[in-house]
């Protein structure tokens, strides 16, 4: 099998992403929930029907796209309206994904602005619109990488044990295909290290007790309530397009 497709490799990625979205959530989470920062037009500087969050995430990833970010079998925009690479392409011959079009970005955009935030944040307007921003770009490109990083594992699951997805392919059935990718034992241990990391992480080390910049249950609750499931639906939609 190939190396990128080891589940041990694989977890070793996924555990090294955790910290990363446990981290940015933490720094979003100082600022209030500040729902102008995702209202779009809002700001009439801004060009076009955008919010302030979708301004400076389409921004980002223009710079981003000129680096190649984009190129990476890893890595999906928000946005489609990017400038080409400057740097000379990459050739990706390890890549063990199959051609597929799934992009989960405007589920995962919607979920983040409408549901985690105010989840993670305290409710109100504290004017910090641009810190909040910054932040929202961290964390939506953290969560976005994430999430499709599940079609490694997919793919990983798929040639261990080929022949139950192919029938489940052929029959369009994702309820099938949901059941064979499901390991609830993984999962537990997921939002247990989760919730372990957040608590480690966001604890006060200046003497207060029980202080903690951020919540951990919530934290390992973005992971059971949407993280994890948005990462089943890009692992499902990435099989039922997988080749027989």
């Amino acid at each position: 099998m190939n190396e990128e497709l080891l589940l041990g490799n694989i977890r070793e990625v996924l555990n090294r992403l955790e910290d990363t979205i446990i981290f940015a959530l933490i720094e979003r989470a100082q600022f209030r929930a500040n729902p102008v920062v995702y209202q779009k037009g809002r700001f009439a500087q801004i060009p076009g029907a955008e919010s302030l969050c979708g301004y400076l995430l389409r921004e980002t990833e223009k710079i981003h796209a000129t680096m190649r970010r984009y190129t990476s079998p890893d890595e999906h925009p928000f946005f489609t309206d990017l400038p080409a690479p400057i740097l000379p392409p990459l050739r990706f011959d390890e890549n063990p994904l199959q051609p597929n079009q799934v992009n989960l970005n405007p589920q995962i955009r919607e979920a983040y602005e409408t549901a985690i935030i105010p989840f993670i944040c305290r409710e109100g307007d504290d004017a910090q619109y641009g810190s909040s921003a910054v932040c929202d770009v961290a964390c939506l490109q953290a969560l976005s990488r994430r999430i499709h990083y599940g079609m490694f594992v997919a793919e990983s699951k798929f040639q261990e044990h080929p022949e139950p997805f192919r029938a489940a392919i052929r029959d369009g059935d994702r309820m099938v295909v949901d059941a064979l990718i499901t390991d609830i034992a993984v999962e537990t241990k997921v939002l247990i290290r989760v919730q372990l990391k957040a608590r480690t992480y966001g604890q006060d080390l200046e003497g207060r007790a029980g202080q903690h910049k951020i919540d951990a249950d919530r934290v390992a609750d973005v992971y059971r309530n949407w993280i994890i499931p948005l990462t089943k639906e890009a692992e499902v939609d990435y099989i039922l397009q997988h080749p027989l």
